[in-house]
């Protein structure tokens, strides 16, 4: 047998098992291509909420790692979130009482006295950008009485952080959703965390 006849007899010996598979139904091979991406748990999606709380309202549930902005009655977009390390995490009603794009940011007191080493060269303030840890946009929430919290809904240069109990006390989403959210949502938006 020549190198020729070799040839053809082995490339129906190559190709008949792909062509029994397809014949059974069967695909040939399974290829990267046809793997399903890994769904991103804390990516904006529209989810059931109770029905008591009022349409525009924003609802944080801490435990869970997730935002949610009421958007019809029993209706939510669900946002993913990264909230206050476990003797940090706020509790509350509040208002939005300011909105700010890339804003400026200043650590608490108690954020210097906890960890100076990280945070007492920002003693007075870190201008807004990408670098800050802000992020794009910030929420502030006030309590009844119109005081401050000092807690934000606020946007994060360290996105991989949300789904975890990381803050000091704010609320942390990554950027693209609190730009979302901020475009939604006016001052005077009630807020609710659990």
């Amino acid at each position: 047998m020549n190198r020729r006849q070799m040839l053809a007899f082995s490339v129906p010996l190559i190709a008949a098992p792909a062509l029994v598979f397809a014949q059974q139904g069967l695909p040939a091979a399974p290829q990267a291509a046809q793997q399903q991406p890994a769904r991103d748990p804390y990516a904006p999606v529209e989810v059931a909420i109770r029905n008591d709380f009022e349409v525009g309202s924003i609802v944080v549930v801490s435990k869970d790692y997730f935002l949610y902005h009421v958007i019809a009655p029993g209706r939510a977009i669900r946002y993913g979130v990264a909230v206050g390390t476990a003797e940090l995490v706020w509790r509350g009603r509040a208002v939005i009482g300011r909105k700010a794009e890339w804003p400026s940011w200043t650590p608490t007191p108690d954020m210097i006295k906890r960890n100076p080493a990280q945070y007492e060269r920002y003693a007075n303030g870190m201008p807004g950008g990408p670098g800050n840890p802000l992020g794009a946009r910030a929420l502030y929430m006030y309590d009844s009485r119109g005081n401050d919290t000092a807690i934000r809904i606020h946007g994060t240069t360290e996105p991989n952080s949300i789904g975890r109990a990381v803050s000091n006390g704010c609320i942390r989403m990554r950027n693209e959703a609190v730009m979302d959210l901020y475009e939604k949502v006016p001052v005077g938006t009630p807020v609710y965390v659990y």
